[in-house]
């Protein structure tokens, strides 16, 4: 197989903000895979979080493009060649997504018919990023008609967290979660987790730092669920997320890939864990291979592409605020050249 990577810049519709940094755009990395003359295409979202970096990703694809072999179908192996090197699990995830779309295209199948999963997933959450309590009320506001639930980033340090969750259930009914993004210390989260569950805050996103070893006391005291992101990465690290959270949240660039991603959903089931399917800032193509996961969780928060100036991988379509993957084979997304 012919491998190529390039670094694409999406440029946001308004700054993101969230506990640890604020952002007007993101760097990700598009694969083309081509075999037989077709190309398959995926993309990798790596952050410094993560230390990954889309250029350490490209690198990673192009210094490793032989693990892929020659046959497509072989995913399996290709898998085991590609997480016995360590790390740039958003460079491995780009390759998985990649191989996938190759597959369906070969086939004339949408990937996720390939895979055996239904087309549409829960609705997904669309996130109000941080701001004050008045700025974030009046954004929820104006998502509420489009969006079946809400998403909000707390951690803004400044004591004012249950104040914004306050302030936007005061002009939605929707369902609400939050995400903290390892901003509170554990007794942050004692006093605050009670008085968000009065206001409906249906569970909670890594309150504390990933690896806290007050995790195992926050679920015990906790009124509503608690979901871990950072502390969570792979299938490895799925029973140790079960002593400290209720849920977990499988993102693709975090995980290597769809294939990795199926694994840890039936491991979080046979704990009785809950899982909710998260991304990064990415465009429709890194979506849609988050909507093959999508009809295994129990939450979704699958917004990146509609957080975009301009998307340069249409294809997924939000209907009735579930984000809902083309019909044509592959991941059915048009990639855009540069």
């Amino acid at each position: 197989m012919d491998v190529e990577a390039r670094i694409v810049r999406l440029e946001l519709a308004e700054t993101f903000v969230i506990a640890r940094e604020a952002t007007d755009y993101a760097d990700v990395v598009h694969v083309a895979l081509s075999h037989q003359g077709v190309t398959g295409y995926g993309e990798a979202a790596p952050i410094e979080r993560y230390d990954e970096s889309p250029k350490s990703a490209t690198r990673f694809v192009e210094e490793h493009a032989e693990l892929l072999g020659e046959d497509p179908f072989a995913l399996e192996e290709i898998g085991e060649r590609l997480a016995a090197v360590p790390g740039e699990q958003a460079a491995k995830a780009a390759l998985d997504a990649a191989l996938h779309d190759l597959q369906g295209k070969l086939l004339g199948v949408p990937a996720g018919r390939l895979l055996g999963f239904p087309r549409a997933g829960p609705p997904t959450s669309w996130t109000i990023w941080l701001g004050d309590p008045d700025d974030m009320a009046r954004r929820a506001e104006s998502a509420a008609p489009s969006y079946r639930r809400l998403k909000l980033k707390l951690g803004g340090g400044d004591g004012l967290d249950v104040e914004r969750v306050k302030a936007v259930r005061g002009v939605t009914d929707l369902p609400l979660q939050i995400d903290v993004n390892e901003w509170w210390s554990l007794d942050e989260a004692l006093d605050a987790l009670p008085r968000l569950a009065e206001l409906g805050v249906e569970y909670c996103e890594q309150p504390l730092r990933a690896g806290d070893e007050g995790g195992r006391v926050l679920k015990e005291r906790s009124p509503i669920p608690v979901y871990v992101d950072e502390d969570c990465h792979t299938l490895a690290d799925v029973a140790s997320c079960a002593e400290i959270a209720h849920g977990i949240n499988i993102k693709l660039s975090k995980s290597g890939g769809i294939r990795e991603a199926i694994r840890m959903v039936h491991a979080a089931r046979a704990l009785r864990l809950g899982v909710m399917l998260g991304c990064m800032l990415e465009s429709g193509l890194g979506i849609a291979a988050g909507c093959c996961v999508a009809p295994l969780c129990d939450h979704v928060d699958l917004d990146g592409n509609l957080l975009l100036r301009e998307d340069p991988c249409p294809g997924v379509e939000l209907q009735d605020g579930v984000q809902v993957p083309a019909v044509a084979p592959g991941l059915g997304v048009t990639v855009r050249a540069a």
